[in-house]
């Protein structure tokens, strides 16, 4: 995922830093270099997580609103059990034969559309867009690639240049298109509405330029543009421009997926799409570096035969027994239902906020996802004061973060355990950090 648009750390003292912070801050700039950033002006240092429970090195405990890795929660039994058993066992990689890999791809793949019949298994998000991009490219002889204007799909040479939240609209290759996100808030939802047509005219320029299209590739929640749930309609069909001039749709699920959306168990069944591959990432393995690509079987025929795949720890059986336990405690405790209910309360109490507070311009969910969209005088403000309001809350012992091209939207994402409980103090929280302003 990009940068946190909250305010980031550097080496220096701040004054909310206890001296041992101080040191460890200095020495994690001297050993990493200047491209690790660190979350907060006054970066925390974690030691232990519980649930959606995070605790400092001095016993500070900090409700999570943010951790989409921990997706079931941090360190939960039953996935520690599984990882830590096998491990114990047999770790190795997928050019043996193996059961777990193929019991783990059929309970995974059983919660998919009957046309997405191959699994194939990465570390990484970023790894899993990266093929799957190759793979639209093999298989329809085309280079083109259409993103949103602010998207972030990894942090590979291929996936970074298809994310312009961190490298800019500059970085994005020729051969590439970007489209306004489909904004439902700025200007009555015009880019919403647009948003097809934008895919349409992209694919003409390209064509103008003797390019075509591989694919479009979309994260289902739009989470860096500023989360937004257009209407179905309009995802069919920029969906349909895209294959007519012959590309494939990828659904980018490292964000939206495994429940988060409280609808059923993928965002992209939010609107009723079929994508030709589906990529995972973070919550896939709640914090086990795991990713997939899930594809039409035709689609890979060719390019098995012609380029194969590879992955030494992708699939491996330690992340196998992880992916399986992810999905059995998803499904046995209910947390679909459970992001679905939760989700709804803490959108009324955080749609409530608007009465109160004037900035508060819009509140944007689905299951446990939330985009709150501030607004001032000018942009350079709002986002000044989204800022403060995530380092206010970081204060008060809540974590949440921003995201948006102008960041100015404050992104809750909390693991999906969540409870009311826990919605009513995000809620209060936010209400005393809006209230300084």
């Amino acid at each position: 995922m990009p940068v946190s648009q909250s305010s980031p750390a550097s080496a220096s003292a701040d004054a909310g830093l206890s001296q041992s912070e101080r040191a460890l801050l200095e020495r994690r700039a001297r050993l990493l270099g200047p491209t690790y950033r660190a979350f907060y002006r006054n970066p925390i240092h974690l030691v232990r997580g519980s649930g959606v429970w995070l605790y400092d090195a001095h016993g500070r405990k900090f409700l999570d609103a943010y951790n989409n890795v921990a997706s079931v929660g941090h360190c939960h039994p039953r996935v520690v059990e599984a990882l830590s058993g096998q491990a114990a066992t047999l770790n190795t990689h997928t050019r043996y034969l193996s059961e777990i890999i193929l019991d783990y791809a059929e309970k995974l793949l059983g919660t998919l559309p009957s046309h997405l019949g191959h699994a194939m298994f990465t570390c990484t998000g970023s790894e899993a867009n990266d093929l799957a991009i190759r793979i639209a490219q093999h298989s329809s002889g085309n280079t083109g690639v259409i993103i949103t204007d602010f998207a972030y799909h990894g942090a590979t040479i291929a996936t970074a240049q298809l994310s312009p939240a961190a490298v800019g609209a500059k970085g994005v290759p020729a051969q590439h298109r970007t489209v306004a996100a489909p904004d439902t808030f700025r200007d009555g939802g015009r880019a919403a509405h647009d948003f097809a047509g934008n895919v349409a005219a992209a694919i003409e320029d390209m064509r103008a330029q003797n390019i075509r299209p591989a694919a479009l590739l979309l994260d289902s929640a739009f989470s860096s543009d500023g989360i937004f749930f257009p209407d179905a309609s309009v995802m069919h069909e920029a969906a349909d421009h895209v294959r007519k001039a012959g590309g494939i749709v990828i659904a980018d699920e490292v964000q939206s997926g495994f429940g988060r959306l409280g609808q059923g168990m993928w965002g992209f069944a939010n609107y009723g799409l079929e994508p030709d591959i589906v990529t995972m990432g973070k919550p896939i393995g709640d914090g086990h570096p795991m990713g997939a690509v899930i594809v039409r079987p035709q689609l890979v025929s060719s390019f098995g035969s012609n380029t194969g795949y590879f992955n030494t720890f992708g699939g491996n059986p330690v992340a196998a027994a992880v992916g399986i336990a992810v999905l059995e405690v998803i499904e046995g405790e209910g947390l679909i239902e459970n992001a679905r209910t939760v989700g709804a309360y803490t959108g009324e109490l955080l749609d409530a906020l608007k009465s109160r507070h004037g900035m508060v311009a819009d509140v944007r969910h689905s299951g446990l996802y939330f985009g709150v969209e501030l607004t001032a005088e000018d942009g350079a403000t709002a986002a000044a004061k989204t800022s403060s309001v995530v380092e206010a809350m970081r204060e008060d012992s809540v974590l949440i973060s921003s995201c948006g091209p102008r960041g100015n939207v404050l992104k809750i994402r909390p693991p999906l355990p969540f409870a009311r409980d826990n919605a009513e103090q995000l809620a209060e929280t936010l209400d005393r950090a809006l209230s300084k302003w």
